[in-house]
């Protein structure tokens, strides 16, 4: 996958081009650059900033546009009117996704965005698929003071009316304990929430909105999307380091593969009455890599995901090589089906599998009674067992494959998909959420 980056420059690298640069590696992703503007920061202060010519900026567009596929584009700090008119001009007419993230100071204290241009930024808003202002920029932007819930709607429909389809006010404390992105679109309204990290960090936004970006160029619903960025960025965040005498800068972490499962198992374990799922065995979620061949292709939860009264708790941490059984149902699935990449397994009922085939679900089956002694002494064998049976004469992957149990064998269902977003959805979609 192919990014383009436009902003400034961060020598730093806790923001900025260098900032996107390390996320988009993170991710398994090229980011091409576009600098708008070069800084002189470091973790305590912001000293110096220098605006590229528009002439400049628009070379950097041409030469990347004539050269490359790009797949999706993210916007950051524009400075001035010329240079957001001349990027404007170059991609009007794309049909590329933007995320337009309208940095107006930096962490550090310098001004990203001169006042005069405020104007001038409403028609990258108008070229933009998603904004994402913090608060202060969506306060700045709309002319709305954000001080109760009923503000980020107020805020957020005056930019999505400049024409974004999606705008994303990041960072309100509207619920309780916890720090939200609004997410608004289509004159519809949701937050998404998690835990707030003590302290300044410096590079938070841009890991958010470089995600965002990722997510979105794989096709993955807005929801989707965003659940996935707050995770990524959560994660930078909680691995910051203190690199210099002021604020800690975010350390994008982990790979592409283990932070779209992280998303997605958070928000499985948010998905109301899924603790009456879990089966006693409890259950493990895996997303394979392309073309796995064995379990240590397979990211999995390294001890469950449990049942804990009305709610679930993820008991371990993510790693290659985790949940046996899981992952070698993946493995089996994938080998005939190589768009199959992720499973996770739920308590077996009756009226699960009807809701299944209410939704129009695929569903295979296995009678775990049949199969051969040796299978069963050779350890780590039914469950490929089990899946080989079930997809032997199938021509296309089935959503759904369950077993009944044997004697001392829980019975069992697992669902399958391309990857976890898709297996979530799956189970949300039968849950009716």
């Amino acid at each position: 996958m192919n990014i383009l980056s436009i902003g400034g420059s961060d020598p730093s690298s806790g923001a900025g081009i260098q900032s996107d640069i390390r996320a988009a590696s993170a991710l398994g992703a090229n980011c091409f650059s576009i600098v708008t503007a070069i800084t002189a920061q470091n973790s305590s202060k912001f000293s110096y900033v220098q605006p590229a010519s528009k002439k400049s900026v628009g070379a950097q567009i041409d030469s990347i546009f004539s050269d490359f596929d790009v797949h999706v584009i993210t916007i950051g700090m524009v400075y001035n009117s010329k240079i957001i008119q001349k990027i404007y001009s170059k991609l009007k007419d794309k049909k590329i996704p933007i995320v337009l993230d309208p940095v107006i100071a930096s962490t550090t204290g310098g001004v990203l965005l001169k006042r005069s241009a405020l104007g001038a930024l409403q028609k990258l808003v108008s070229i933009s698929h998603i904004i994402t202002p913090n608060l202060h920029e969506a306060e700045v932007l709309s002319g709305v003071k954000i001080r109760k819930h009923a503000d980020l709607r107020k805020a957020a429909k005056i930019l999505s009316d400049l024409g974004s389809k999606h705008v994303i006010i990041t960072g309100h404390r509207f619920v309780k304990n916890k720090i939200s992105d609004y997410v608004y679109g289509n004159g519809k309204s949701y937050s998404v929430s998690g835990k707030k990290i003590p302290g300044e960090h410096h590079g938070g936004g841009c890991n958010f909105a470089i995600a965002l970006a990722y997510s979105l160029a794989k096709k993955h619903t807005i929801k989707n999307s965003v659940t996935f960025a707050k995770q990524f960025a959560y994660d930078a965040i909680r691995s910051s380091q203190r690199l210099g005498s002021g604020i800690k800068i975010t350390t994008p972490m982990g790979d592409e593969i283990t932070s779209e499962l992280k998303a997605a198992i958070n928000r499985f374990a948010n998905l109301e009455n899924i603790s009456s799922l879990i089966p006693e065995c409890q259950t493990n979620f895996v997303f394979a890599k392309e073309n796995a061949r064995s379990i240590n292709d397979v990211v999995g939860v390294l001890g469950r995901i449990v049942k804990a009264g009305d709610d679930v708790v993820i008991a371990g941490d993510l790693g290659y090589g985790a949940s046996r059984h899981v992952a070698s149902a993946v493995l089996s699935m994938h080998n005939k089906f190589p768009q199959i990449r992720s499973a996770l397994n739920l308590k077996f009922n009756e009226i699960l599998i009807r809701k299944f085939a209410k939704s129009r679900s695929k569903i295979l089956s296995y009678d775990r009674s049949q199969e051969p002694k040796a299978t069963k002494l050779k350890e780590n064998s039914s469950v490929s067992w089990g899946i080989k049976r079930a997809i032997a004469n199938s021509t296309s992957p089935p959503d759904v494959i369950y077993h009944k149990g044997d004697f001392g064998k829980e019975p069992m269902i697992i669902v399958f998909g391309k990857n976890p977003i898709q297996v979530v959805s799956k189970v949300a979609k039968i849950l009716g959420a």
